[in-house]
């Protein structure tokens, strides 16, 4: 299972390096074409605003499947026991509730997006939407993962990643 998990791992990773080489390619030459040709690519800042939704998505998804997110542990690092294990799972469920409403947003996002289109590019802006949807959901899926780790009493030691 473990295998599983370093294959997805280096998936997003290299999704996000894609991500960032779109972007970069089009930023930088829609810079070269206006400043040596005086013209300029038209796709190229909403693909580069596309392309950063995803990374963004993506690398939200990933810090929050390595617990690498911000976090404030002033209480909670100084509990043991049953009482640490209780704010641990009132957080999850504060999680919970949290991605329910970005999951429902985005899904609500993508449905209004499947008709509208993009002024330059034309694509459906359910695309843009799809990767908050997709982080959401992934987000969700590790949520689970992570207290059924616990529950099991199989969770990674404090500060090690998932």
């Amino acid at each position: 299972m473990k295998w599983l998990g370093t294959a997805l791992r280096h998936l997003v990773e290299g999704l996000m390096a894609l991500c960032l080489v779109g972007m970069v390619l089009a930023v930088f030459g829609n810079v070269v074409l206006r400043y040596v040709w005086g013209t300029g690519w038209v796709v190229s800042e909403e693909l580069s605003r596309l392309l950063f939704v995803w990374l963004v998505c993506l690398a939200a998804t990933l810090a929050f499947g390595e617990d690498k997110h911000l976090g404030f542990d002033l209480v909670t690092a100084r509990l043991v026991g049953w009482r640490a294990a209780l704010l641990r799972w009132l957080s999850r469920v504060l999680i919970a509730l949290a991605l329910y409403y970005l999951i429902t947003g985005a899904w609500a996002q993508a449905v209004v997006g499947m008709d509208s289109r993009s002024p330059v590019m034309n694509y459906p802006l359910a695309l843009a939407a799809g990767g908050v949807l997709v982080m959401g959901v992934s987000m969700a899926v590790l949520l689970v993962l992570q207290a059924w780790a616990d529950w099991r009493g199989q969770a990674p030691a404090e500060g090690d990643a998932a």
